[in-house]
């Protein structure tokens, strides 16, 4: 026998909805309304409709107030599976800013006696939601805008269905302009709410990686902690990205043999200033998250201990500097060196790696990237041969290649309508001279991440790394088919901020940074909207226009407005700015 679901339903006009509902199988009813008793019998057909109610051993309750449920004597105790709230309104002409604020205290309060895997059911005349379901769909300003008044109280909007209003038997709509009149539904949409995962600041992150003989303490820097730690790539992995690695090993292995190495490749590596752009040729310096250790160890095999390194600038005269791994290109000369690499086999190693990029839809700073690497003759032409491969595996998702030549190394770009060069197939000059000169070095780099979003027609990069169980039980249930949000429509919300700074020492990447920190992940898009350098005194004035929203929990209009204080108390302390005057 299947649980009975409680369900509560709020702003009722004369019952008939209710009363249709009580006669489903499984369903406990607890029907309300604001008025009086003595009211409702006024309206037509309430007497009976509360009768039937009644003989289904429904709770009926009068002078409800549904913005302050959990403060009513018989509610209060009771939490509710589902919580509906049919055609909300003030009463009589009121405006969409009142019905707004309806709305917000309506969630707010319903969430209060909702029980955890909950839903709020909302509806609405056609047009009054603020949706693209809505046909037409209005202009915001001019909507009742539903998604963004659930936001307030943790809800996301998770589905939009049509109002059948012949599916309940005997329901008649009632209160046009608070009286016993009917209005049209027709094109009416249910909204429907669930639960947010509560918004969290990730905690700093002190890591600790070997090297070598040496072991490295480190913080990680802040807008990186999300990233760190996830094991998408695991063996029980059912997410997406180790989803499309599989896949493309797959295919590959149909036309050359391919060798998964189990290297262990630090996330951390030891390298000098120059050495992303010699090993790819995309990175600059400033691309890189450099890193400075808070304690660096040597073990010492002889004597069997650790001793501390004297001082950091012995420490970086030996090995160089420290930095977050910017590719996976790093470790080409270690792979080709290893004894089980073979000439003729694609050698596939995967893994995290870091770039500090600005904030945009289409970048993030942290994506898992597969390489491989392999020898093969010359004659065979093979940089053609795996552009002609990847092209016939991934034409559909609207990829296009564009081959380059930079100094020795021949390559060809993968790009995509949203990101240009995520992934390359490049012929490199040999590390060693030991090897056939009729052989050629093959290196290709795929961002797996965009690849992902792409083939699974997943919208927002940053859902990858929800943290929404949602997100992963689609994949473990359908995991080759396109993704389906889970949160719909979530509201954005602009902010702009301006300031005066140096142009000598401003790194525009140390903003980015610090916003992403800031929002934890909450911006979508940067976009510098004015920039002025005074005449005489030297100094500019940036304006950038930030783009809240999340794609996966539940951001309300005073979360973003607390988020952009926030980082305005934080700028010039961080970045040695001075603010202008205060934004919108």
């Amino acid at each position: 026998m299947s649980k009975t679901r409680e369900v509560l339903l709020v702003g009722e006009g004369n019952f008939s909805f209710s009363a249709a509902l009580s006669e489903s199988d499984g369903v406990g009813v607890t029907a309300t309304c604001f008025q009086s008793e003595n009211q409702m019998h006024r309206q037509e057909g309430a007497v009976a409709n509360i009768q039937r109610l009644r003989d289904r051993g429904s709770v009926v309750l009068f002078e409800v107030d549904c913005t302050c449920l959990k403060e009513h004597e018989t509610i209060q105790h009771s939490l509710f599976d589902c919580i509906i709230f049919n055609f909300p309104h003030c009463g009589r002409k009121s405006g969409v800013k009142k019905n707004r604020i309806l709305l917000e205290k309506f969630f707010q309060s319903a969430v209060a006696v909702l029980k955890d895997n909950g839903e709020v059911h909302v509806t609405l005349c056609n047009g009054q939601g603020g949706t693209p379901c809505d046909s037409p769909m209005r202009e915001w300003h001019n909507s009742w805008q539903v998604v963004a008044m659930a936001a307030e109280a943790g809800l996301i909007l998770s589905e939009i269905r049509p109002f059948d209003c012949e599916a309940y038997q005997g329901y008649r709509c009632t209160g046009y302009r608070s009286q016993d009149k009917g209005f049209h539904v027709e094109g009416a949409l249910t909204h429907i709410f669930s639960w947010s995962l509560p918004h969290t600041v990730p905690e700093k992150l002190k890591m600790e990686k070997t090297i070598g003989k040496e072991t490295v303490c480190f913080e990680l820097p802040a807008e990186l902690s999300n990233y760190m730690n996830r094991d998408f790539l695991g063996q029980q992995s059912h997410h997406p990205v180790k989803t499309v690695q599989e896949q493309l090993l797959r295919e590959l292995k149909s036309v050359w043999p391919v060798c998964t190495m189990n290297e262990d490749f630090s996330e951390l590596v030891s390298c000098l200033p120059e050495t992303p752009e010699a090993c790819d040729s995309t990175l600059t310096h400033s691309d890189v998250y450099w890193i400075k250790p808070t304690d660096t160890f040597i073990f010492d095999q002889s004597e069997h201990e650790q001793n501390d390194c004297e001082s950091m600038d012995d420490q970086q005269s030996l090995t160089g500097s420290y930095a977050l791994r910017p590719s996976l290109l790093l470790h080409v000369q270690e792979i080709t060196q290893n004894e089980d690499f073979t000439p003729g086999t694609l050698h596939a190693v995967s893994g995290l790696v870091f770039q500090r990029v600005p904030i945009s839809p289409s970048r993030s700073p942290a994506f898992h990237q597969l390489l491989l690497v392999g020898m093969f003759p010359a004659e065979s032409h093979p940089v053609q041969c795996f552009q002609d491969c990847l092209e016939s595996l991934l034409a559909s998702y609207g990829m296009s290649f564009e081959k380059a030549q930079t100094g020795l190394e021949q390559h060809v770009w993968m790009n995509s309508k949203m990101l240009s060069k995520f992934g390359r197939i490049a012929h490199l000059p040999s590390f060693s001279s030991a090897l056939d000169e009729d052989l050629q070095l093959i290196t290709v780099s795929i961002n797996l991440d965009h690849l992902a979003t792409l083939i699974f027609c997943i919208s927002d990069w940053r859902l990858l790394w929800s943290f929404d169980p949602r997100f992963l039980k689609h994949f473990e249930l359908n995991p080759l088919g396109s993704f389906s949000p889970f949160s719909l429509y979530p509201p954005s919300y602009l902010h702009d901020i301006s300031f005066w700074m140096e142009p000598e020492s401003y790194d525009e990447l140390d903003f980015h940074a610090l916003v992403r920190e800031v929002s934890c992940g909450a911006v979508k898009d940067v976009a510098l909207v004015d920039r002025f350098r005074h005449p005489h005194m030297g100094h500019a004035s940036l304006c950038y226009r930030l783009t809240y929203q999340s794609p996966d929990w539940a951001l309300s209009h005073s979360q973003a407005l607390g988020l952009q204080n926030q980082l305005r108390r934080l700028l010039p302390l961080r970045l040695q700015v001075t603010l202008r005057l205060p934004e919108t």
